[in-house]
């Protein structure tokens, strides 16, 4: 079969690899792709955002199952649009992708089918915003209603700082379109964790838990961005609260989208927090997370194709699971997740047994990889447990540590393996 997976980051990249290893898979496409995925796919230079384009060379290539990586061609239907060309995709529709593209939606979802989540209001008036801020105190949590590549999300210690965000977000248009409203919710205290399952309308099969880090620096400092380091599972989370997490969230979700007339097939992620009232959703993400995805995967045993396969056909995949654990770090530009230079030279790469790495915004010059994002790659390792597996990942980045064009967290697991059981505000 031939495969096409659309994307360019670190999240499509370890789609590749996974694919790559599958028996079944015979042509492996990416579009557009990245300079990584060149080892083991042909790249072809068509945007996500390009639907016409995408679907044509699948007819033309005979794709047998078109995989879609991000969130913006979800939200704008592009699953739509391989279905009504006849064509196999592994993705929800434009309607179901509804539960990440609006944070009000996911909400008012919750709120009706008794998922547990934070309280909350949502607004397009800034003084109102401001109104219910100064009501409820702080902390509090700002959140721009549409996508905002993992960066709408204001964590405010202060009525100060929240007001601040509500005007960049109502006032001065920080995310366009996307924060042309915004959702306002309770501050939920405890330690975070991301549950990503493979659904197909009320059957949901879930993965192993993981958890990401969010903030740019060390000691979940500075701003959001779209992770800086994973590893799964999680060790100090409970069976109990992932059962719950599973029966009390995630099932249940997949439940009220088919409902509510918006039937999901794909990835349906959750982005949880344990609280003392047990596991809460934090949000909804219609899609492989980034960067789960990369330690995920890596210990999933099952061929990842065959699984999907099974999913569409409503089939149980019978996943099965390496017992080990797996650990990610990104590096980033230097001045991510705000203004960054392009072109910078990479250090030369070296992996082997233990570690592997998943590009995401990389180039290749004449002189080799260069930067081509704002977070460039991900070094990861699988190993007998996480202290091992973040040792070994750490040891191939120390290569990074003489050039000053980018940076990485060194914290990434610490709080996990030195202060397990410890409460910490959610980043």
């Amino acid at each position: 079969m031939n495969v096409l997976v659309i994307g360019r980051g670190g999240r499509e990249h370890s789609l590749i690899q996974k694919l790559a290893e599958s028996d079944q898979v015979e042509g492996l496409f990416a579009a557009p792709g990245n300079a990584g995925m060149t080892e083991q796919a042909e790249c072809v230079t068509i945007d996500e955002g390009n639907h016409e384009a995408l679907v044509a060379f699948a007819e033309e290539k005979d794709v047998g199952l078109t995989i879609i990586g991000p969130e913006d061609p979800l939200a704008d239907g592009l699953a739509d649009a391989f279905t009504k060309a006849g064509l196999p995709v592994f993705a929800p529709s434009g309607r179901a992708a509804l539960i990440e593209g609006s944070k009000r939606f996911a909400k008012q979802l919750m709120k009706k089918y008794d998922i547990p989540t934070a309280d909350y209001e949502a607004f397009t008036d800034a003084d109102e915003a401001k109104a219910y801020i100064a009501e409820k105190g702080a902390p509090i949590v700002v959140k721009a209603d549409g996508l905002a590549a993992g960066k709408g999300v204001v964590v405010a210690e202060t009525v100060k700082e929240a007001d601040k965000a509500v005007e960049e977000m109502l006032g001065d248009g920080r995310f366009g379109e996307a924060g042309h409203e915004v959702v306002i919710e309770e501050f939920l205290d405890g330690d975070e964790f991301s549950l990503m399952a493979f659904v197909r309308g009320g059957n949901v099969y879930p993965m192993v838990p993981a958890r990401d880090h969010k903030r740019a620096f060390e000691g979940d400092q500075g701003p959001n961005t779209g992770g800086m380091g994973a590893y799964a599972p999680v060790p100090t989370l409970s069976h109990d609260s992932y059962d719950a997490a599973l029966e009390t969230i995630v099932r249940p979700a997949a439940k009220a989208m088919v409902e509510e007339g918006r039937s999901f097939t794909g990835i349906l992620y959750a982005g949880l927090i344990e609280t003392n009232e047990g596991p809460k959703v934090i949000e909804f993400n219609a899609r492989f997370g980034d960067p789960e995805t990369q330690v995920v995967l890596p210990l999933l045993e099952n061929d990842l194709l065959q699984v999907l396969l099974d999913v569409l056909a409503g089939k149980d995949p019978e996943l099965t699971w390496k017992n080990q654990s797996c650990a990610g770090v990104v590096v980033a530009s230097k001045g991510y997740p705000g203004a960054y230079e392009k072109g910078r030279l990479l250090p030369e790469l070296k992996a082997d047994e233990d570690t592997f790495f998943v590009h995401a915004g990389t180039a290749l010059d004449e002189k080799g990889y260069v930067s081509n994002g704002g977070r460039v790659l991900l070094a990861g390792s699988l190993g007998e447990h996480t202290e091992e597996a973040l040792n070994n990942a750490y040891r191939s980045l120390q290569v990074f540590d003489t050039f000053d064009d980018f940076f990485y967290r060194r914290d990434i697991g610490r709080s996990t393996l030195f202060s397990a059981g410890t409460k910490k505000h959610r980043s």
